[in-house]
């Protein structure tokens, strides 16, 4: 089962204008957890816009059958990429994405804005 980390690619924080950045905050991110992410075996995948706007920089932790969860308020950074894909990594080898509390990497305790459960089976 794939465990997808999709990451908003317009996030801006409210500085962005003012310091003259050619790329959104949520590029920045981006590039940085896919970097981050390189043969981990996660998957990842940019969108325009998760809605979360006043909370940026944003991404979701999804899998198949699983819990997933939106997390925001990244600065665009490498210590942010590596939380994000350290949690990933932790929601994947988890069988309902649930990843304990304790188990947390550092950087992403504080991010959490929504949880949402699986979707149902088809069957």
């Amino acid at each position: 089962m794939t465990t997808w980390i999709t990451i908003c690619d317009t996030c801006k924080q409210e500085d962005w204008a003012e310091r003259g950045q050619p790329l959104t905050d949520g590029e920045v991110l981006a590039g940085l957890v896919e970097t981050a992410a390189a043969g981990t075996g996660l998957r990842t995948r940019r969108v325009s816009c998760l809605m979360g706007c006043t909370h940026g920089c944003n991404v979701a932790i999804q899998a198949q059958g699983k819990l997933a969860y939106t997390l925001g308020r990244f600065s665009p950074d490498t210590d942010a990429a590596g939380a994000i894909v350290d949690y990933a990594r932790l929601h994947a080898d988890s069988d309902t994405g649930q990843v304990p509390f304790r188990q947390w990497p550092q950087g992403v305790k504080g991010h959490f804005v929504t949880r949402h459960p699986p979707l149902p089976d088809d069957a």
